[in-house]
């Protein structure tokens, strides 16, 4: 199953389990820890970790969630940032890794985690991003189970600058106001003057109108068999010339299984348009490819669209990591592929 980043309370996520950032001897604490605590019942809930007594730097434990709308807590104690040479990075694995283990052994269908760390213990954020998203990317490949990274909002989420300067140049670059597409193909061109324009129009209805003539002529039983292969039709070659398995498949673009099902048994599926990317980023697509697979789905890239213009930006870049995809997606606030 996918890994999802959304904005939200944490408290709020209705799932099997959310994650607690908590500190080792299993008290309430602020921040994030606060919240769960208060919106959990701090009475019942600190009785039940008392119960536990504490828990380890990097390992996890679990309670009932007790009043919030999640059946478990799992509480974890991430590392203290410490300038990053005291394993903070393995313990900050190991804490989304163990709460991840012991959330399957609790049958848990999905799980919700805060950014572990990276608030009053003062992990940076870029850093704590990429471990959260590499570590619980590595465990679904062999794990079924809905994943969410749960932020406030795109400034607390740690893009790298450097990738977030580079993407901006590049959407500065390439970003074309609809109204600039209408009047103009070419930055460097002249705007047609509206004579121009409207003459192009008429030329263009009269050749429109002359070829639906042409099509009504033609038999329609001709026309029904040469149509080009479906979105399923083409997305199952791909995959079969790309030399992977479905499992491999639905993984890399962050889709759920059943999803990949219903597009494998249903031949004329059609998926929406964030799902078709996800597959032309997990079978390492080109621009072209891309634009040929989205186009039998029957959508198009648009430079005067930023969702597509990111995408087309890590396409040129060879950079066909869905989940680092997905966070500069987010932090520009646009939809994210897969799930």
């Amino acid at each position: 199953m996918p890994l999802e980043i959304v904005r939200n309370d944490i408290t709020k996520m209705k799932v099997d389990a959310i994650v607690n950032a908590a500190n080792t001897v299993l008290k309430m604490g602020g921040g994030v820890c606060g919240a769960i605590f208060k919106a959990a019942g701090a009475i019942e809930l600190q009785a039940a970790c008392d119960d536990i007594g504490g828990c380890s730097i990097g390992q996890a434990v679990i309670t009932d969630a007790f009043k919030l709308p999640a059946k478990y807590i799992i509480h974890t104690p991430g590392p203290i940032w410490q300038g990053g040479s005291n394993q903070e990075a393995e313990l900050l694995k190991s804490s989304y890794k163990n709460s991840l283990i012991l959330a399957a052994k609790s049958e848990c269908k999905s799980i919700a985690f805060p950014l572990i760390s990276s608030g009053i213990y003062g992990y940076p954020k870029e850093e704590a991003l990429q471990i959260a998203v590499s570590t619980i990317g590595s465990f679904l490949y062999d794990h079924d189970i809905l994943v969410y990274l749960v932020v406030f909002d795109s400034k607390s989420f740690g893009l790298s600058k450097k990738l977030f300067s580079s993407i901006q140049q590049y959407i500065d670059e390439h970003y074309v106001e609809e109204a600039e597409i209408y009047f103009s193909r070419n930055r460097n061109e002249e705007p047609f003057a509206m004579e121009q324009l409207l003459e192009a129009e008429r030329i263009e209805w009269d050749l429109l109108e002359k070829s639906e003539e042409g099509l009504k002529k033609r038999n329609l039983l001709d026309l029904v068999n040469q149509l080009d292969e479906s979105f399923s039709e083409r997305l199952l070659r791909l995959i079969d010339e790309k030399g992977l398995t479905d499992v491999e498949t639905y993984h890399r673009a962050n889709i759920d299984r059943r999803l990949f099902s219903k597009i494998r048994n249903g031949v004329h599926y059609t998926p929406k348009k964030k799902t078709a990317i996800a597959f032309a980023m997990a079978l390492k697509l080109n621009l072209d490819e891309t634009i040929d697979l989205l186009a039998a789905a029957g959508y198009a890239l648009s430079r005067s669209n930023k969702f597509d213009v990111i995408v087309e930006y890590f396409i040129q870049d060879g950079n066909y990591n869905i989940h680092e995809i997905n966070e500069a997606l987010f932090t520009f606030d646009q939809p994210l592929l897969g799930a």
